[in-house]
């Protein structure tokens, strides 16, 4: 087999890899994730991460379905957080729901389109979060780039700011009932687990 049949193999084999990653996997029936993501007041103090300070604001737990998860390479950002998920909980880790929204990701955010409401906008809103993960360690980092849409985790840690040196910043949202720019949260993850 010549250089070039040998290349050709090795991009088809990683082209299917990569499609199969994406792939859904089956999820049963009902509101998988029934609770509200919580957070409150933490202890913890800022500390240097990959040349940054970063500030945790608040304790974060979240029980919810992956609804879609895309990486970045390039930009500031990807230095902290190489990774996004969109979750779902109550209403929006329910099959049935979710059978009749289209999700994609793309810039950062997180996209939803209907041609008909299964649930009212609001707790469309309400129930779904794009969240940018910064992992506390390289085990971490490789559990959430195996993540599949379909699968119910739960992710514990801190809610947080990115500061630079030279004045940049990166500050997480604090509640879930904003939209638009801003409305992610930036989420330091200690710990991660597929349920």
């Amino acid at each position: 087999m010549n250089w070039k049949a040998l290349v050709l193999v090795a991009l088809v084999g990683v082209g299917l890899y990569q499609h199969l990653q994406r792939q859904p996997v089956p999820a049963g029936e009902g509101v998988l994730a029934p609770a509200v993501p919580t957070q409150g007041h933490t202890q913890a103090a800022g500390f240097q991460f990959k040349g940054y300070e970063l500030q945790p604001l608040q304790d974060f737990v979240i029980d919810a379905r992956v609804l879609a998860s895309e990486r970045y390479h390039s930009g500031r950002e990807s230095d902290l957080s190489p990774l996004d998920l969109a979750l779902g909980w109550g209403p929006m880790s329910d099959s049935a729901v979710l059978d009749k929204i289209r999700i994609s990701q793309s810039g950062r955010f997180y996209y939803w389109r209907v041609d008909e409401f299964p649930i009212p906008r609001q707790d469309i809103e309400r129930s779904s979060a794009n969240m940018h993960m910064i992992p506390a360690d390289e085990g971490i980092a490789r559990q959430l780039k195996a993540l599949k849409p379909g699968q119910t985790v739960r992710i514990e840690g801190w809610l947080v700011e990115a500061r630079a040196a030279d004045g940049w910043r990166w500050r997480s949202s604090l509640t879930r009932d904003d939209t638009g720019g801003g409305s992610c949260e930036l989420v330091f993850v200690r710990s991660l687990q597929v349920l």
